[in-house]
């Protein structure tokens, strides 16, 4: 327990430090100023802080028009840590004062992977939307019951994939691919290396029920991207592979993972890990590939490391020429097509069932995956 507790107390320092870094950035949606709304357009309210990601989750809704009103969590350091953040945020005593509060409308959560669903769940049941940090669902099992309460409380369960809501230049990527700037879509590659950073990682990052293995968790950004770019609607998932190939004083752990995809609309090559060099000034260069009929696109999500300043680099190259998008000042809708959703019973931010589609993509390359053995 000893050990357990002083990964915490590291892991909240590492957050507060990535924070900080992050808000530097000026072509990220993290560090972006949040307007004084009045009146707000919505109240919500957040259970579970055991990822950095709330922050961002709670900016966006902000950025949308809603009022932070109160948090739970049963962790005090990370409370401490998300109060001095959010200083105007009520603390509730439980989950279920959230729940009983009818001036929520929304209940934002980045809780351990494994408990979301289930808070997602109660959210839902209470009457309430719900938007959850990714992975939002951890199993087959979980998926069911929630794909069941939402069809039957016709709440809105959502889950914020940053890489695409929050990036500037995947969020332009989108628009000239909508466009038909490259053609017809044939294909995406993402990509999602991250650092380990082990000192500061919590007891739950190693336990894989927890965190749901390395697809579940990582590659449902690139999931849902492969469905978004394609524009598919219906897919499959062709084959996967997973492995703990360098980290043995940590079973628990899956430190590389891909999988490929097929959809009505293209096909898909995802890779994840845990292998970035510590020299990378970034937690991961994320990047997304989408190669089209007529050309191709490539966002660096998180870095160019041919020298460009900050995040949310574009490049596009068609039949005419190759170039850079400047994406500094490209919106970010998600916070304001979701509070627009919570408002008027919509799917502007993302449909119900591209959600699902994307978490049941992952859960099955999770469950049907390969184990990698290499030998020394």
């Amino acid at each position: 327990m000893k050990k357990s507790r002083i990964g915490r107390r590291e892991f909240v320092q590492g957050l507060a430090g990535s924070v900080a870094a992050v808000s530097a950035v000026p072509r990220t949606g993290y560090g972006t100023p949040i307007p004084r709304q009045t009146p707000p357009k919505i109240k919500f309210s957040v259970i579970g802080i055991n990822h950095g990601h709330i922050n961002g989750q709670v900016q966006a809704v902000q950025r949308g028009g809603g009022e932070l009103v109160a948090v739970y969590a049963k962790e005090q350091d990370l409370l401490d840590a998300f109060v001095k953040r959010f200083p105007t945020v009520k603390v509730a005593k439980s989950e279920d004062e959230i729940l009983n509060d009818k001036s929520t409308q929304l209940v934002v959560s980045a809780a351990i992977p494994e408990e979301r669903a289930p808070i997602g769940i109660r959210v839902m049941r209470a009457g309430k939307d719900y938007m959850s940090d990714k992975p939002g669902i951890t199993t087959l099992e979980q998926l069911a019951e929630v794909r069941k309460v939402q069809a039957a409380t016709r709440r809105i369960y959502s889950i914020m994939y940053s890489e695409r809501f929050e990036n500037r230049a995947t969020v332009r990527a989108g628009e000239l691919v909508k466009a038909g700037a490259i053609g017809r879509v044939i294909q995406t590659v993402g990509l999602g290396p991250h650092k380990t950073n082990i000192s500061t990682r919590p007891a739950w990052f190693f336990e894989r029920e927890r965190y749901g293995g390395i697809l579940c968790d990582i590659a449902s950004h690139q999931a849902d991207q492969f469905l978004y770019f394609t524009g598919s609607t219906s897919a499959e998932v062709v084959a996967s592979q997973v492995g703990n190939v360098n980290h043995p004083k940590y079973p628990g752990l899956e430190d590389f993972g891909d999988m490929m995809v097929r959809g009505n609309g293209g096909t898909g090559y995802i890779r994840v890990d845990w292998f970035t060099p510590a020299a990378l000034p970034v937690f991961g260069d994320g990047r997304l590939t989408v190669i089209g009929t007529e050309g191709f696109l490539e966002i660096r999500k998180n870095i160019d490391i041919s020298g460009r300043q900050g995040g949310s680099h574009l490049f596009i190259v068609d039949q005419k020429e190759m170039r850079y998008v400047d994406c500094q000042n490209v919106a970010l809708p998600y916070g304001d097509q979701l509070v627009a959703d919570v408002l008027n019973r919509t799917e502007t931010a993302m449909t119900q069932a591209h959600c699902f589609l994307a978490t049941e993509l992952v859960l099955k390359a999770q469950k049907q995956a390969q184990k990698i053995k290499l030998s020394s």
